[in-house]
Order: C-alpha cells, then structure tokens, then sequence
C-alpha cells in the first residue's frame, strides 16, 4: 500500500511536472515571508532589544498582553476596527457579486470589455494616489463639498470631521476594489452551464428570473468561500490607508488596531508590545474564520475544509 502511494506521487509530479515547476516560486516565497518571519512572534513574550537578539532577550511572559488589555485606547481601537469591516462586509462584499451578475447580462461584447477595463483601473492606482486625490476631492473647495452644497449642506473640510471617516473609507475602498474582487465571480459565472439558461428560458424564465435561479445559485460556493475568508479577516485592516487619511481630529473614529501597531512598532520602537498586539489580532481573526467555516458547514454543507 505504501509503495501504491508513492507511485501515485511519483506519477503525479512527473505527469504534471511543469505545473509544479512554475509553483516552486510562489512556494518559496510563503515559506522565505510567510512562514520564516512567523519565528519572530516569540517576541511578544520578551522584553526585545535588536542589540540582545530574539534568543537572548528576557522573557516577560503575558505581560505586553495584559499591557494592551489595561490600555486606555484597547476599546476604540477594536470598535473602529470592527466598525469599518462590519461595514465593509455589509456594503462592500455584494457590490463586486451583483457587479459582476450586471456585466454578464451585458450583451454588446466591446461595451462589456471596456467597462471591466475601466472597473480594474482603480485597483492599480498607488494607495498614496488614492489618498491624495480623496484628500483633494474632500477638502473645503473640493469637488465632494461643492457638490453637497447643491443639496444645501455647508461647505467643508469632510476628512477633519471624525464622524464622517468610516464612509470616506468604505466608499472609496468599495471603488477600488468593486472591479478587480468581481473578477473571480464573473469567471465562476462563465463556468455554469449554458443549458441551465436555455432550460430557464423555455419554462419562460426572463433575464430577471433566470440571474435570480441560475446565475446566482450557480456562483453561491464561491461567495460563501469568499464569506467565509473575508470573516476570517474581520479584525484586519490595512494601516497604509489610514495613516494617510486619518489626523489628530479623526483619530477617535479612525485608529484601528493596524494603525496602532505601526505607530508602537515602527515609531515608538516597542517591538515586544507590538508584536503581541499584532498576535492578538491575528488569534481573533482565526477565531472568526473557524467560527464562519464551522458555521456553513452545518447550514449549507460548504466550507474551507
């Protein structure tokens, strides 16, 4: 049996050699800087200091943890955080799905392509260029608040007005990302079975009908997958975008727990404490993914394993 196994392995690997070939690249680098740098976590339970070492600085156990729990801002930090996903996920996650469903019920084929082309476009921008241009955009004499004032509301500077950040973020997070996320459903909506449609159309189904009975459950495994990781990512949120927007006026609803770690890590030098923050986060966000992966199992038998 175990000779069995190993045949199959060997007939494998020389059958799809060039397949795997091209996946040594992307292998070595998740196991150079994904799974080496993973050593270096021990730090959040030592007292770190560059000129001793990881090996060599003390342990501190707990303590840079409970530090992080007794902190004044430990609270704000994880409502901001939650906030904006929670917001993310309800607003942001269907835009690229019914996108997506509305670009392949485009029936002019050079039509179709050019909006794709100009959906992705976003995505390649620079994030420094986005957060000028949202700077500029949102500024007193911007093109946001000129237009506003249209509908009667007072001209001003909308990124010093802390109650307003998380729809800064989420909108312009959604332009971004809307075309270049839908790309993964518009390809799972090309792989369902034209005879679907056909049989959808001779019981008389519409367009309508036919995106709400075929389209839809035919690309439902793959937004559930896609749930489910972006559950498991509920506690992340990238700091380049938001150091660049936020400001001493915004803080209250712009620090999130990214955002903190960068200013503890890289600017206050406190490696140790960092870390454990960073750690934390990452414990919760798998907490989450299990919870969401355990939780679609039992309701609709698809999950990530």
């Amino acid at each position: 049996m175990q000779r069995t196994f190993l045949t199959r392995i060997v007939n494998d690997l020389s059958r799809n050699r060039h397949v795997y070939i091209m996946a040594i690249p992307m292998v070595i680098y998740y196991i150079l800087f994904h799974y080496v740098p993973m050593y270096g976590a021990v730090i959040a339970f030592k007292h770190y200091s560059p000129g001793l070492g990881i090996s060599n600085s003390p342990w501190v156990g707990f303590t840079n943890f409970r530090d992080f729990f007794e902190n004044i801002y430990f609270f704000r930090l994880i409502r901001n955080t939650l906030l904006i996903n929670i917001k993310l996920l309800l607003f942001g996650f269907p835009i690229p799905i019914i996108f997506a469903i509305l670009i392949n019920e485009i029936r002019a084929t050079n039509f179709r392509r050019t909006v794709q082309t100009i959906s992705y476009l976003p995505h390649f921008i620079s994030t420094m260029v986005i957060c000028g241009m949202i700077i500029d955009f949102t500024r007193r004499d911007g093109i946001i608040p000129q237009i506003l004032s249209v509908f009667g509301v007072p001209q001003s500077n909308l990124l010093l007005q802390a109650e307003n950040f998380h729809a800064i973020y989420v909108v312009s997070d959604i332009w971004q990302g809307m075309g270049w996320n839908s790309i993964i459903y518009i390809a799972a909506i090309m792989a369902i079975d034209p005879q679907l449609y056909e049989a959808a159309e001779i019981d008389g189904a519409k367009r309508f009908r036919k995106m709400v009975h075929v389209t839809l459950p035919g690309i439902m495994q793959t937004i559930i997958i896609l749930l489910i990781l972006r559950v498991g990512q509920i506690m992340s949120l990238g700091f380049e975008k938001i150091i660049l927007l936020y400001n001493p006026n915004t803080y209250e609803t712009a620090d999130v727990i990214s955002s903190y770690v960068y200013r503890k890590g890289l600017i206050d030098f406190n490696y140790s404490y960092s870390t454990a923050v960073g750690l934390f986060n990452s414990i919760i966000n798998f907490a989450f993914l299990l919870f969401a992966n355990t939780l679609s199992r039992k309701l609709n038998e698809t999950s990530l394993w």
